[in-house]
C-alpha cells in the first residue's frame, strides 16, 4: 500500500522486452490517447477499451508480431469464440463493442486497409427482452433496519450509502463521486451528477438521508484531504476508486439481512426497487426519469416491466383454443 501511494501503481508493469511487447504497448497507449482526445470518452471507458485491445494482442501471441495489417477475419471470429466461453450474452456484446472500437481506430488511422469492425459478430440484445431484477420493498426495509443496528464506523458509512440508494435510486458511481460541497445543508438540497448521462439533478435532501450522512461525517469519517463524502474504512484513507468498489460492501449488507437469493445483489438492485416504488405511487415516466437521471423518458420505459404484480392485474386470459 505504501508503494502504491508513492508510485501510483504497484507492482509496476514489467518493462517491455520483446519487439512484440514494445509494439503492443505503444499501440494500446496511442489508442487510449485517441479515445481521450478525439472521442472525449470517460476515463473508465478508455481503460476498458484499452484493456480489451491489449487482451486481443496477448491472445494473438506470436501472430501479433506481424502487426495489425495481418489481422484476418478468422482471427476475430476465433477471438470472439474464445471470449464467449464463460460470458453472458450482454457481456459478449460488450466485448464486441470494445473490439469494434479498436478496429475502427486502426482503420481511421490507416493502419489497416479495410474496416474490420464490420466483421465482428455479436449477439443481438433485444430491448425489454428480460425483466430487470429488483429488491422487494420489504427487503429494502429489512436491509436498512439491519444496517442501522451496526454503529461501527463502517456500519454508519454503509448505512448512509444504503439510504442514498434506497431513497434516490442513484448509481453506485454517483455515490462514490459525491463531494462535500454537493450537500447544501441550509437549502436542504442534494446535488447529484449523473455519471452515465452527464445530467445534474438537484434533489430535496430528505431528513433520513441528511441525518445518515451527518452521523457519518461528524462521528466516524476519517480525517483526509479528499473532498469525496465517502471514504474507505482502512488506511490509506481515500475515496473509492469507482462505483464497482461498492458492490462488495452492499452485497455483504444484503446477505446479512438474509434476503432471499435471486437477481442482482448489488447497488443497482436498489435503483430498480426505487423505480418500482415510484411506478406504484403513480409517478409519470418523466418524473421517474428526472429522479433517476435519464435524459429521455424512453430510457425509463424498461422500468414498467418491473411492476409485475400490477401487470398481472391487466393480463388477458389465454383462449381455450390456444391452451389446447
Amino acid at each position: 500500500m505504501l508503494l502504491r501511494i508513492a508510485q501510483g501503481q504497484w507492482p509496476p508493469p514489467p518493462p517491455a522486452i520483446t519487439r512484440a511487447e514494445v509494439y503492443r504497448r505503444k499501440l494500446c497507449e496511442d489508442f487510449g490517447v485517441w479515445l481521450t482526445e478525439m472521442r472525449g470518452l470517460a476515463a473508465e471507458t478508455v481503460a476498458e477499451r484499452q484493456e480489451e485491445a491489449c487482451r486481443f494482442f496477448d491472445w494473438l501471441g506470436e501472430r501479433g508480431i506481424k502487426g495489425v495489417a495481418a489481422i484476418q477475419v478468422a482471427d476475430l471470429d476465433a477471438y470472439m469464440k474464445h471470449r464467449a466461453g464463460v460470458l453472458r450474452r450482454a457481456s459478449i456484446k460488450g466485448v464486441a463493442t470494445r473490439l469494434r472500437s479498436f478496429l475502427r481506430w486502426l482503420h481511421a488511422t490507416r493502419q489497416t486497409a479495410r474496416d474490420l469492425s464490420v466483421a465482428v459478430v455479436a449477439p443481438v440484445i433485444y430491448a425489454a427482452g428480460s425483466i430487470p431484477s429488483a429488491l422487494r420493498s420489504q427487503d429494502v426495509h429489512k436491509i436498512l433496519s439491519i444496517a442501522r443496528q451496526d454503529r461501527t464506523a463502517k456500519g454508519l458509512r454503509d448505512y448512509a450509502i444504503l439510504v442514498l440508494l434506497a431513497k434516490y435510486g442513484v448509481r453506485a458511481g454517483e455515490i462514490t463521486r459525491l463531494r462535500l460541497e454537493d450537500v447544501d445543508w441550509r437549502k436542504e438540497i442534494l446535488r447529484i451528477r449523473h455519471s452515465k448521462t452527464g445530467v445534474t439533478s438537484y434533489l430535496p435532501l430528505l431528513p433520513e438521508v441528511g441525518e445518515a450522512i451527518l452521523n457519518y461525517l461528524q462521528k466516524v469519517r476519517p480525517r483526509t484531504s479528499s473532498r469525496e463524502i465517502f471514504i474507505r474504512s482502512r488506511a490509506p484513507y481515500r475515496a473509492f476508486k469507482n462505483g464497482s468498489s461498492l458492490y462488495t460492501p452492499i452485497r455483504h449488507r444484503i446477505d446479512a439481512a438474509e434476503v432471499p437469493p435471486g437477481g442482482k445483489r448489488g447497488p443497482h438492485a436498489f435503483r430498480h426497487a426505487r423505480a418500482v416504488s415510484m411506478i406504484r405511487a403513480s409517478a409519470t415516466l418523466k418524473e421517474i426519469g428526472d429522479v433517476l437521471g435519464h435524459r429521455s423518458t424512453d430510457s425509463a420505459l424498461a422500468y414498467l416491466s418491473l411492476a409485475t404484480e400490477d401487470l398481472r392485474a391487466i393480463a388477458l386470459d389465454i383462449p381455450v383454443e390456444v391452451q389446447r
